[in-house]
């Protein structure tokens, strides 16, 4: 397994880290344009990457996914991402599936900041009737992002709801902020019919998902605090993690 990565931001920098922890140096990166070098390692765009290169690891979120993910699956390169709420916009949707068809490779979506998908997975086999996720931060957590024009973040000192609606609308409208709400969806009922509330919280420390669904199986709640990454309050470090637990189940290291 040839590994390339895309990004050197907080997710790119901890992955990095843990794969040397287990002898996976990345082959190759995509980074900026000025960061680029002319037959290195780093490199501007997918076509540039080494033939050698068998999966590619995406850790920079929807723009870098949009642009670099259909060359990459066209190329016939599989590609292992955390940003599945990139997935909530249909056309990007298409042409990841048609280049993925044309080079004959796979998009595997990272579990990310959540647990119970396989819950999720199982459940809908049957009939589910409802699946709420309920995403709740610090207010720092939220900054950049859409709430700032909701909410006074800086001055915070109750818990308020900044969004409510479906996981497509949160998806598109939170692209660093509901990734997880969109791996609810698509381990459920779908983007459009799982509900979302996000949340801006000054009572907590740390990133705070919900799942709460019910159907014919019956009915669960799945609660996970998640530690945020030392260099950006937005992503948890469980997100992180979850990247290298995929490749160390593609490696056959664990297993399920």
């Amino acid at each position: 397994m040839n590994i390339g990565l895309i990004g050197e931001g907080a997710i790119g920098r901890h992955v990095q880290a843990e794969l040397a922890k287990r002898g996976l140096v990345p082959v190759a990166w995509i980074v900026r344009p000025a960061k680029a070098q002319a037959g290195g390692p780093r490199v501007a765009s997918a076509r540039d990457l080494p033939e050698h290169v068998t999966l590619m690891i995406d850790c920079a979120g929807h723009a870098a996914l949009a642009e670099h993910g259909p060359a990459i699956l066209a190329r016939g390169i599989d590609l292992l991402t955390v940003s599945p709420g990139a997935l909530a916009d249909p056309v990007l949707c298409d042409r990841l599936e048609q280049a993925a068809t044309a080079g004959g490779s796979r998009l595997y979506l990272a579990s990310g900041a959540i647990g119970a998908l396989d819950c999720l997975q199982a459940a809908r086999i049957g009939e589910l009737a409802q699946v709420r996720y309920t995403g709740r931060k610090p207010p720092r957590g939220w900054m950049g992002s859409p709430a700032e024009t909701v909410l006074d973040l800086a001055t915070l000192d109750q818990a308020a709801t900044h969004f409510t609606g479906t996981a497509r609308e949160a998806a598109l409208r939170y692209p660093k902020n509901a990734n997880v709400a969109a791996a609810v969806a698509l381990a459920g009922i779908g983007f459009d019919r799982t509900e979302v509330a996000l949340i801006a919280d000054p009572a907590v420390t740390a990133n705070v998902h919900e799942i709460t669904a019910s159907g014919t199986f019956g009915r669960f709640t799945f609660h996970i605090e998640a530690a945020s990454l030392p260099d950006n309050p937005k992503s948890s470090a469980i997100a992180a993690m979850s990247v290298v637990a995929a490749i160390e189940r593609q490696r056959g290291w664990i297993s399920l």
